[in-house]
Parts: structure tokens; C-alpha cells; sequence
């Protein structure tokens, strides 16, 4: 069974739409876990609100059966995500709802894990709770982006931002690169990072910009910092070594074991990965942070490492903060060189979303 009849449609969506708003609440916190949000309906009347808050902590169907006005008994939940029917951190949340009297589970999205999907409704349908699927399942996939690519391939979620004139720089000729966009943009960014596992940048954007990659014009909690750089040129005086929790650079073996020494006594974590040809293997940093449960990073810069990740297919999506300013030829080119011969071989978008940022415009979209 995915869907029900027309005439229930309309209260399922209106009911799985409060899930959903739930369901952003944990967004950027509940790493590697999704993104879940629950509500428990009684006589057309929710009775329970919960969303997942952070990973080792109560599921979204828990916290909801816990905050209920009412015994839960006889209620119908809706629930973005199929309940988990599995021990993890935490037990297995059918298990809960079995036990709890409730008749009904209306789901959003099943689990995209391979070794879990559909498992979580059989073990309820088998308990003789009603289940339906597929109630605003596209927007339920959405929100859970990040998290359905790491579990179904153990590599994190890149999504690649840009900041650039109205031609396409990055910065003027002789550097100057502050600011490009305006202070709603750039706050708007901060949000960015505090809802990704990671911020990544290579060595040239640290060198020009110095930059601390941390979350300041935003209350929200700091992203891992990754920096790439392929000979180790960071230099020790950096504004990321201010605070070294959660810093990490990735080189290779052209780095000195000396230069490494001193890095790691800053206290940042250097991880040595292959050389490519664009300077490091990309893949292979994607499977380290992958390794250490990181399931989102957001590409700050610079335009190298843009056009390294665009060649090699490795950004998801795509979000382009364009200012109403003209800079030149002589400036910046916000993408490197990418070997394009003919425009049939350019990368484009789909599922592009506008909006106006302040005197900005952001130009969302998915890798095609």
C-alpha cells in the first residue's frame, strides 16, 4: 500500500507537513543520524509532537509518544522517516510503537539503507499495525539528502558555494575579495555552516583570505574545518589554529614530516591521502571523512578546488551567492579551468531554485 484514497489525502499531507517542520529542527545536529520528525494524530487532532534532537538521543517516534497529552492508544503517527527496527545507538523504535497501542503509521520516506529499508514497516504490519507510505515522500527525501547518500554510500554530501560578481569573479585582480556579497548573504552562509557536518576550503583561500571557518554572525554550533593542502604551505600562524577543535588539514607525502610535526602540535589532525592530478584524490578524501561520520560538507573555495570537484562529479548540489557588482576580466575566475572544448560537455543543473538574498541573488541546484 502506498497512498490512500483521495478523500484522506489532504489530512495526511496537513499532518506530515507538521512532522516535516519537526523534522528540520535537528537538521546539522543529529549527524550521522537523519533528520526525523514524528506527530501522533487522535480524532483528527494531534495529541504528540517529537523530532529526533541529536544522534544517541530518543528518536523522533519516542520523543512523540512521551510528550503525548493523552494516552496514545488507538492514535495514528505520522513519521518522515520508516522507523527504525534495528539496535543502535539507541532500541529499535517498532519495537516502541508495538508496545504503545498505536493502530496506525503513516510514513514519509522508507529507510534508504540497503540492509534496512521496508524492514521497519514489515515488523509492524506484522504486529498488525496499518501502515502507509509515500505521504509527501519527495520532500521527506529532501530534507535527508546528506544522510541518504552517506548510508547508502559511506562518502559524505557535498554541496559546493560560490560567491561572485555578476561576470563570474571571485575576487578583483589584486586580490581583494572582501566583501562581494552583502551582510545577508554572508549570514545567511553562516547558517550554512552551522547545519553541515564540515566546511572544506583548499590552501589558496587560507593563504589569501585567512579565514577561521567558523560560525560567528549565527548562534549555531561549528562545523569541522577541513583544509586541503597538498605540499603542507599552511602557515602556522593562521587564524584556524586559533582554535584547533575540530581541524583538519589533509596533505600528501609531498609534505615535510617536520612541517607535519609542528601542524599536529597546534593540535590540528593532518591525514596524508594519494596525490592526483588536481593535487590530492578527492575520492579519497571523501572516504576519509566518510570514515569519521561525516555526512555533509559545505565547499567554501576557492576555484580550483570548484572546478576540481565539478570534473570529477563529486559536488551534489550547487548554491551561487551572485552580487549585483562587475569586476572584470582581470579579476578572479570563480571556477578554474576545466579542459571544456564544447558546451555539450558542460556540467548543468537541475531542480534550480532563485531567491533574492538581501541585494544578492542565490541560484540553488542539484548536479544533474
Amino acid at each position: 500500500m502506498s497512498r490512500r484514497e483521495s478523500n484522506r489525502e489532504s489530512d495526511d499531507e496537513r499532518f506530515m507537513r507538521t512532522a516535516l517542520g519537526l523534522a528540520r529542527k535537528g537538521i546539522g545536529r543529529t549527524s550521522p543520524n537523519p533528520a526525523v520528525g514524528a506527530v501522533a494524530v487522535k480524532n483528527n487532532r494531534i495529541i504528540a509532537k517529537g523530532f529526533h534532537r541529536k544522534a544517541g538521543e530518543p528518536h523522533a517516534e519516542i520523543e512523540a509518544i512521551r510528550a503525548a497529552s493523552e494516552d496514545v492508544k488507538g492514535a495514528t503517527l505520522y513519521v518522515t522517516l520508516e522507523p527504525c527496527c534495528h539496535f543502535g545507538r539507541t532500541p529499535p523504535c517498532t519495537d516502541a510503537l508495538i508496545q504503545s497501542g498505536i493502530k496506525e503509521v503513516v510514513v514519509g520516506q522508507t529507510d534508504p539503507n540497503p540492509k534496512v529499508g521496508g524492514k521497519g514497516i514489515e515488523r509492524l504490519r506484522a504486529a498488525g499495525i496499518k501502515v502507509t507510505s509515500g505521504i509527501l515522500e519527495d520532500e521527506c527525501r529532501a530534507i535527508n539528502d546528506p544522510w541518504t547518500k552517506y548510508i547508502t554510500r559511506r562518502i559524505p554530501f557535498v554541496a559546493l558555494k560560490l560567491a561572485s560578481s555578476l561576470d563570474g569573479r571571485i575576487a578583483a585582480g589584486g586580490g581583494d575579495s572582501k566583501w562581494i556579497t552583502g551582510e545577508t548573504s554572508r549570514r545567511l552562509v553562516h547558517r550554512m555552516r552551522s547545519s553541515f557536518d564540515a566546511v572544506m576550503v583548499g590552501i589558496n583561500t587560507v593563504i589569501k583570505d585567512d579565514p577561521e571557518l567558523t560560525v560567528r554572525l549565527v548562534k549555531g554550533k561549528n562545523p569541522l574545518r577541513v583544509i586541503l593542502d597538498s605540499s603542507l604551505k599552511i602557515p602556522l600562524g593562521a587564524r584556524v589554529f586559533k582554535d584547533t577543535a575540530g581541524l583538519v588539514i589533509f596533505t600528501t607525502r609531498l609534505a615535510s614530516p617536520a612541517k607535519i610535526k609542528k601542524v599536529s602540535a597546534l593540535g590540528a589532525k593532518v591525514i596524508i591521502v594519494p596525490r592526483s592530478d588536481s593535487g590530492l584524490d578527492l575520492k579519497r578524501v571523501l572516504k576519509e571523512l566518510g570514515k569519521m561520520e561525516v555526512t555533509s560538507v559545505l565547499v567554501e573555495g576557492g576555484g580550483l578546488l570548484a572546478a576540481s570537484l565539478i570534473k570529477h562529479g563529486l559536488a551534489d548540489k550547487f548554491l551561487f551567492f551572485i552580487s549585483p557588482m562587475i569586476i572584470g576580466g582581470d579579476g578572479v575566475p570563480s571556477i578554474g579551468p576545466m579542459g571544456l572544448k564544447r558546451l555539450i560537455n558542460a556540467p548543468r543543473l537541475t531542480n534550480i531554485i532563485v531567491r533574492r538574498i538581501g541585494d544578492d541573488i542565490l541560484i540553488e541546484g542539484k548536479a544533474k
